[in-house]
């Protein structure tokens, strides 16, 4: 397979799945380049790999494999989700903690849970002594989880919870604490763990 191959299969892609993704969010800016003003491809291909190879490996932004992205404008279109891995002590501390970060400029949350609410335990609990607050905040109700995020648009940051398995449980807090807000389901973005061998 030749290169040409390549070339053409890069232009069904742009006509195809680039274009209708184009057609409904526009890009961050009209022209992307380096530091030194020189203009960087939408997508760089190679000169003289085999198409084939090429094609079943990599293929394009936005399509099976998904190497080359998961989104066909990757970066164009949306900035990067940037979190710093955060919480400690109470649910009202950690609130501070958020608000103070995105108002530097962070764009999401990255929810830092102590052990026992990892693990699944209440604050109160006997296993918990010496525990609590530390390396992470503690989360044992859905009043907790609502301190957490007051003040915080659910809708308008992408959340990530670093959780073990109360995973299901903490998801439904904060689904909960977003209708309290207000924010419907399919406007939360973020991600969950559920490991339980973490």
């Amino acid at each position: 397979m030749t290169h040409k191959k390549i070339l053409k299969q890069k232009k069904e892609w742009e006509s195809g799945v680039l274009n209708k993704v184009l057609a409904k969010n526009a890009e961050r800016k009209k022209e992307f380049t380096t530091s030194s003003w020189q203009p960087v491809e939408r997508v760089a291909l190679p000169d003289s790999w085999d198409a084939q190879k090429y094609l079943d490996k990599l293929g394009f932004p936005g399509e099976y494999p998904y190497t080359r992205g998961v989104q066909p404008t990757m970066y164009r279109g949306r900035l990067w989700t940037m979190r710093q891995y955060a919480g400690f002590g109470t649910a009202e501390e950690s609130n501070e903690r958020y608000k103070y970060l995105l108002s530097q400029g962070q764009t999401g949350l990255s929810v830092a849970f102590d052990l026992p609410t990892q693990i699944g335990y209440d604050s109160d609990d006997e296993h918990s002594i010496g525990e609590v607050g530390k390396v992470g905040v503690a989360i044992d109700t859905l009043k907790d989880m609502e301190i957490l995020f007051d003040g915080i648009p659910l809708d308008k940051v992408s959340t990530s919870m670093t959780i073990n398995a109360p995973a299901a449980v903490l998801l439904a807090f904060y689904i909960a604490a977003a209708e309290k807000q207000g924010v419907p389901k399919n406007k939360l973005r973020g991600t969950i763990q559920n490991d339980i061998l973490k």
